[in-house]
Parts: C-alpha cells; structure tokens; sequence
C-alpha cells in the first residue's frame, strides 16, 4: 500500500509573526514587499496604488474574510482592509522555522520531499498499516508541530502525491483529509478544475468553454479532445482528474535540477517584456543554486505557447560555473530563439503564455578540497 502525505502549514509567513507577536492575533495581518513601518502606511493613505509596492506573500485568514489573498498587490489589499497589520517579509526567521518544522518531518517519512519554505510530500507506505493508521500518523505530526512550534498545518493523505495535495486544502486551516486508494475519483469529481494543481485562470476559462468545470467532468472527457486543444498537457490533465500520478517522493538531495517559471497575465510577444522575464528567472535560480551550493553546466528555456504547446532549448557548457553573468548570458541566448522568432516556423507569430529557466547537470563544491562531487 502507497500512502503519501501532503503538509502544509497554516497561512505560514503571518502564522510565524503572529507567534513571534501575540499581540497580533486575531488581526488581519498581511505580510509582503512596500510597507514596513506605520509612517509609510499613513503616507499610503494619500496615493496607495503609487506609494504601496509588492504584492501580498502570505496573510492572516482574518485578512482573509475581507477577499485579501496572496500574490494580491499590496496596494489593492490596503483598500479592502486598511487597518490590517502590514508587516515586511522576514525570511530568515521562516527558513529558521521552515528547517525546525523539516527536522520534525523527517522523523516521521520514509522519504521526503521538500517542495517550499513552507510545504513537503512524505512517503509514509512502510510506517503505517491501513488508512485509519494513516489518519492516526498524521494526527501525531500535527501534534508535535503544534505542540514544539506553536503552528497548525494542514495534511492530505492519499495514494499518490497529487491527491495528497488537493486534499490537504479541502479542508483548511488545521485540516486532515483522507483520500483512500480506490476513491480519490470520487473524491475528486465534484471538485472544480482549479483545484489541480497547475491549473490557472487561462486553462480554467478555456475548460469552462468546452463545457468541463467540475473535475468529474475532465475525468469523463475523451481525452483525444484534451490532446487536440492542450496537447500533452491534456493527457496529464486526465490522468490526474482521474486520480493517477506515477510520480514518486524525491528526496531533496537527490535534486537533479533546479527551475523556475512564470506565467503571464495576458500572452505576449513583446520582447522586453520576455527579456525582463528571464533575467528576474535567471536571479531566482541562481540565488536558489547559491543558496544550496550548486554549480550547473547545463542552462534550459522552456516556453509555453497561447496554444498550450511547449518547447525547451538547452545548452550544455563545458564546466561547472556558479557564476551569475554566465547563467544569463546563457539563458538569453536560448531564449533569442522564441523572442525573436527564430524557432519553428509554425511557431512564428504565436504568442507565449509562460517562460521558465531551468539549470540541471548539477555539482557541488567540496568546500576542503575545492573540487566538484
């Protein structure tokens, strides 16, 4: 039996502030870039869209209750709810916190994988007998989190790790949700597409067009269909509406690769705006490979077309670099192919609907003998 759990703290950027500052909960508290003191929210009173910058990380389920959510701008979130606490981000108390609730994490899995500050797949298939085990196991993780860190998390339980994470948000915060093998089609169907992980505004809308928003009905859909308009995202789509994912737990050292991505708001073929997107990719990436102390020597752009189709360029150099200027000289290079419309031909002309930058081929320094291992 395969039995995987999904942990996913609580609202966890403002859960941590409002731990470390009692006296702010049961406040809405908002945490995020461009407002750090009170005197900087008083002069955003006056003009808020121009003196309120960022966007909201994480915020209070209070700050909740009045339609404020992350990735929100700040600007539009003080509208809704000036009296909310606006604090800035402080991340290295949440990467303190993050390895502390890891460390805990670690005790309980037969692997896991780590895949945010705040969230992480377990496999626990050898450390339980049946699903009311299951349930039981979860329960004591929640209780030790609680107990050691003063936070709530919310854990999914299901036979694979997409499930597992759909259901750790059916029921939030502190929630636990058991999807046992065999029912997580039932579980699934009435849900609404968006819930899939991956699934956006864009591929929600374009769903809802062919008559498909519930995930029952992406589950019965004939797949030739999803193919002919999402391509091979289609196929997945229906694999994971009818809740199949072959995909295992991989612990965090095992890391062959390090990405990140960005989808538009709206499709475009501006070339400053994709150049500006993959140099903010490249700073993500190589901050992310500094943190951990990779090196790299293969640079990958992946580009996701208006029509859903996908495309990846790679270019493997000749050593390790670590080095900022070499990953963005890279990177741009690769990109020139669809920002300038020297790809496919039938490519040409087509807008693009995400960009990401990958780096795989990965070393590590040992620091005592300066030398790739």
């Amino acid at each position: 039996m395969k039995v995987i759990l999904h942990v996913d703290m609580d609202s966890f950027f403002s859960a941590v502030e409002v731990r470390e500052n009692p006296e702010l909960k049961g406040l809405p508290v908002i945490v995020g870039g461009g407002i750090k003191t009170e005197e900087e929210k008083e002069k955003a009173a006056e003009e808020p869209d121009r003196k309120i910058r960022g966007v909201v990380s994480t915020c209070s389920y209070e700050a909740r209750e009045y339609g404020i959510h992350s990735a929100m701008p700040l600007s539009r979130a003080y509208k809704l709810c000036p009296d909310a606490k606006f604090l800035p981000v402080n991340m290295p108390l949440y990467k303190r916190v993050s390895r502390e609730i890891m460390a805990i994490l670690r005790k309980y899995a037969d692997k896991i994988e780590q895949v945010s500050i705040d969230e992480a797949f377990l496999d626990v298939s050898t450390k339980v007998r049946d699903w009311d085990n299951a349930r039981e196991y979860a329960q004591m993780i929640k209780r030790e989190i609680l107990e050691k860190e003063e936070l709530t998390c919310s854990i999914g339980i299901a036979p694979n790790k997409t499930v597992a994470k759909i259901a750790s948000a059916f029921v939030k915060p502190d929630g636990l949700t058991v999807v046992e093998e065999g029912k997580a089609r039932e579980f699934l169907a009435p849900l609404p597409v968006k819930k899939i992980p991956g699934v956006g505004p864009k591929t929600d809308e374009m769903l809802k067009k062919m008559g498909i928003e519930q995930i029952g009905q992406l589950a019965s859909c004939d797949v030739q269909k999803l193919v002919a308009k999402f391509g091979k995202y289609g196929t997945r789509l229906h694999l994971v509406a009818n809740g199949v994912d072959e995909s295992e737990v991989e612990e965090e050292w095992e890391r062959k690769s390090l990405s990140r991505e960005r989808t538009f708001a709206e499709d475009t073929r501006d070339v400053s705006i994709l150049n500006d997107c993959v140099d903010g990719l490249v700073e993500e990436v190589y901050n992310a490979i500094k943190r951990e102390g990779f090196v790299f020597k293969t640079v990958s752009i992946k580009v996701k077309f208006e029509d859903f189709a996908i495309h990846t360029r790679a270019k493997t150099l000749k050593s390790f670099h670590s080095d900022l200027s070499m990953l963005k000289k890279a990177a741009k290079e690769l990109m020139t192919e669809f920002s300038e419309g020297k790809g496919r031909e039938k490519d040409k002309g087509k807008k693009i609907r995400l960009v990401g930058v990958r780096v795989s081929n990965l070393g590590v320094v040992d620091e005592k003998q300066r030398r790739i291992v």
